[in-house]
């Protein structure tokens, strides 16, 4: 990424200024972090309902029976994922959020949110999948899943080991180092990513779990971080939230370290593992109002070597996760009216995509 000059930052802040006199004036709610937690741990049960209830930075609008968390930028309001609050409850947060930001945007949101959304005459564009492991159901048989496999098996063989990392303690400093580290080899590396993926966390957080391959000289090779996803007080799954890994790491690292999280998931009796959010593919027609022109734009992006390579990897992030072969559900972009490219510029600059 280039870094935007000074005359450029400068009109930027200006042109932000002026959009955001356009917003209308909504109060956050006072809700400290025990009590979305609280929230979260009976009605988190979908893939951002953890980053919204923790990520750093994000305004909520609700109280301590369920809550939306959104973002501001470009003069725009922008929700996170389905609302935190009991299902039946939702349609009706949703429509008081509605009317008190005055027509809201929502990113990354599930479909029976944009049902609720297409009602209030919103229009509605698949952004995306996440893939999703039935653990029920689901194992790493078959001829598709040979090279998940194959690449645990190479790691055990060539003699790296897999747990999570409190069970490696003397290695917390290198972890922390390779975290720092793989954000230099990164296409957007001179700033965290936020809103969509929430900045990588410094500590431990509640809930979660990580997972570090360590290789056969007793240093750190790669990390994955869950983040869980809770219903009626409980853990049932859990969701990709980041991966780490150092620059010269084996092919076979992410995908072997994955099968060993999702077999030991398997094993405590988790409902489920969400891979994550899969920009911008198979955006198909969403089956809702949308407008087919952006549609089109969104597949040349997906499409574009250019975006793949200087700003994205789309093509590679979905190919990681199509390697497991789980369900995959649409996720979707829904907006007011007209083309909605001030706000889905808005979601890209509150993800600091540039």
């Amino acid at each position: 990424m280039i870094q935007a000059s000074m005359p450029h930052a400068i009109l930027r802040r200006a042109f932000d200024t002026f959009m955001d006199r356009r917003l209308r004036e909504l109060a956050p709610a006072d809700l400290p972090l025990e009590m979305r937690l609280d929230a979260f741990r009976r009605f988190g049960d979908h893939s951002l309902a953890y980053s919204a209830t923790v990520q750093k930075d994000l305004l909520h609008w609700g109280d301590s029976q369920g809550f939306i968390a959104y973002g501001q930028m470009m003069g725009q309001a922008l929700a996170l994922g389905d609302p935190i609050a009991a299902p039946l409850a939702r349609e009706a947060l949703i429509a008081r959020f509605i009317e008190a930001a005055a027509a809201p945007s929502f990113a990354e949101i599930s479909e029976p949110t944009a049902a609720i959304l297409a009602r209030h005459g919103y229009r509605v564009m698949r952004m995306g999948v996440d893939t999703v492991l039935d653990l029920a159901s689901y194992d790493f048989s078959g001829g598709r899943k040979e090279t998940v496999r194959y690449s645990e098996r190479w790691l055990l063989k060539n003699g790296y080991s897999i747990g999570e990392t409190w069970q490696f303690p003397e290695l917390a400093p290198a972890i922390k180092s390779l975290a720092k580290d793989w954000r230099k080899e990164r296409i957007v590396h001179r700033r965290e990513m936020g809103f969509l993926n929430r900045p990588f966390p410094r500590e431990d957080e509640p809930l979660s779990r990580r997972f570090v391959l360590v290789g056969p000289d007793g240093t750190p090779v790669s990390v994955l971080y869950f983040d869980p996803l809770c219903r009626d007080g409980r853990v049932i799954g859990y969701l990709t939230a980041f991966k780490r890994r150092v620059t010269n790491a084996t092919s076979h690292a992410e995908i072997g370290l994955t099968k060993h999280a999702v077999d030991r998931f398997t094993r405590e009796g988790v409902e489920k593992v969400m891979l994550g959010l899969s920009p911008l593919l198979d955006v198909e027609p969403s089956g809702f109002a949308e407008s087919a022109r952006f549609r089109a734009l969104m597949q040349r992006f997906y499409a574009s070597p250019v975006v793949n390579r200087r700003i994205f990897n789309l093509q590679g992030h979905a190919a990681f996760k199509r390697r497991f072969h789980g369900r995959e559900e649409p996720r979707y972009f829904a907006w007011k009216k007209g083309l909605p490219l001030l706000p889905f510029t808005a979601l890209l600059r509150l993800s600091r995509a540039f």
